[in-house]
């Protein structure tokens, strides 16, 4: 028998007629339990309990949403372990990568316990005498937040724990493919002291309750993380009903290696960027762009490390990449190797489904040379372990080569140039840089976001996560 997860809705374990099986894509046969399908009418409730509760919650001390931001964060960081497990069985991440986004987690909430007493505003003076101007921020309202399965507890928490924060109240939509996380958050949010109705889970496809939340018309403002496609309406959605959104939509990041690039240095971020959690990242370097002074070099580095990477079950140990998230995301990963190879790029290593003793979605990594910037797999996200390298002669081209993608979130150089490194900070195209470091790794506490098809509305994470979760307000006040 597997264990069935309800839904919560205003405080209350929901009683439901409809559940979906959680797999572990590093063992088909492994059932992670049962998991509720919420119903449009759920969705309703969850709102309308957000809804009623927000009068309260937003007026509420800012000491009591410190303390109970504070308990969610350290009861994540004292059973880290217990939920990097869980998240490496469900999601495919290894067990290391789940302990890690577990503890990024935890201190996400904590970071927000202090932005609730850290909330400032201004008091300046009027161009009339006798008057003078306050500026302050007050909560949005009910913020619907809608996650992708990449990062099934990390993401969860850099959206709820702001909206928490700044005194809004939650409906939460987690993937469908990765509920088992977002069911445990919910239950420590559950137990933390928030007052019923604040913070509600509905669970379920996004067919079935994704567009009922974006247009019900009692959510003020959706926050959102997944492909472009459903970005861009969503994005339509709210403008159409005057709704706040924000709005993450992953990536075609480059990295960049310059001749004078340290060889060893270049080739281990570009491995880390572009295969670690299985590629499964949005930041992740799927283009690499190198320059033709280090470029067979590099290569032959390239294929050295990637034999050496352990690719198997998500828990085993030593393991450095884990299983393809899922059975539809591995045909589509092995259908991009074989688009690139029919637009005549040559797949010098992996890029074919590896077999196991126990049953799951396992991928060799693929690298493939001889690619151009009007090929498919260099102008689409592919969301798997495929890199692909593009050639050029100088920086110039590099710059050019980087920024040419209707994408701008994350861009790394490799350089040992100064001159380099400063002129590619200003002049990339893309929200995040990074100089001789993975672009697929980033902080907690500053802000996250890119330009052009990746992001739309304000950052997220850190202050200027209060961009999106709150609103301003101006007061005159005459003597």
């Amino acid at each position: 028998m597997t264990t069935k997860h309800s839904n919560l809705i205003n405080g209350l374990w929901t009683i439901d007629s409809v559940y979906s099986p959680n797999i572990n894509p590093s063992n088909t046969a492994d059932v992670l339990g049962e998991y509720a399908q919420a119903s449009a009418a759920q969705l309703d409730e969850a709102v309308k309990a957000a809804t009623a509760a927000f009068p309260d919650w937003s007026q509420s001390g800012i000491q009591s949403r410190a303390d109970a931001l504070d308990k969610i964060g350290t009861e994540i960081l004292a059973r880290r372990e217990e939920l990097g497990t869980l998240l490496a069985r469900e999601e495919g991440k290894t067990k290391p990568e789940g302990i890690g986004e577990a503890t990024r987690a935890g201190n996400i909430f904590k970071f927000f316990a202090g932005e609730c007493l850290r909330l400032a505003g201004e008091l300046v003076p009027s161009v009339r005498l006798g008057v003078s101007v306050e500026i302050t921020r007050e909560p949005v309202g009910v913020i619907g937040i809608i996650t992708p399965w990449n990062f099934p507890i990390a993401i969860p928490a850099w959206k709820i724990a702001p909206a928490l924060a700044y005194g809004n109240c939650v409906v939460f939509k987690p993937a469908e493919l990765v509920p088992g996380c977002a069911w445990a958050l919910a239950d420590i949010i559950h137990r933390s002291g928030i007052p019923a109705g604040v913070f509600n889970l509905v669970m379920g496809r996004g067919n079935d309750i994704g567009d009922p939340l974006v247009n019900h018309p009692d959510v003020n403002a959706i926050s959102f993380t997944g492909s472009q496609g459903i970005g861009g309406r969503i994005a339509q959605q709210c403008a159409v009903n005057l709704k706040k959104v924000q709005l993450e939509m992953g990536g075609k990041n480059p990295q960049i290696v310059l001749d004078d690039a340290d060889l060893i240095q270049a080739v281990e971020l570009s491995v880390q960027s572009a295969f670690f959690s299985t590629g499964q990242r949005c930041t992740a370097s799927s283009r690499l762009i190198i320059t033709e002074g280090i470029y067979d070099r590099f290569i032959a580095g390239m294929k050295a490390r990637m034999a050496t990477l352990k690719i198997g079950d998500a828990l085993a140990s030593g393991i450095d990449i884990g299983p393809v998230s899922s059975l539809a995301q591995l045909e589509q990963n092995l259908s991009y190797v074989e688009i690139g190879k029919s637009e005549g790029a040559v797949l010098v290593t992996g890029g074919h489904r590896l077999e196991y003793e126990t049953e799951g979605f396992y991928m060799a990594p693929a690298l493939l040379t001889e690619t151009t910037s009007d090929m498919r797999i260099n102008r689409e996200e592919v969301f798997g372990p495929v890199a692909s390298i593009i050639r050029v002669k100088g920086y110039d081209e590099a710059l050019a080569e980087a920024n040419n993608t209707r994408f701008g979130l994350s861009a790394g150089i490799a350089t040992t140039s100064l001159k380099y490194a400063t002129h590619f900070k200003r002049h990339s195209q893309a929200g995040m840089v990074m100089v001789n470091l993975p672009t697929a790794g980033v902080d907690y506490h500053v802000p996250f976001g890119g330009r052009k098809g990746s992001s739309y509305g304000p950052r997220e994470q850190g202050r200027y996560a209060q961009e999106f979760f709150t609103t301003v307000k101006t007061t005159y006040l005459g003597s």
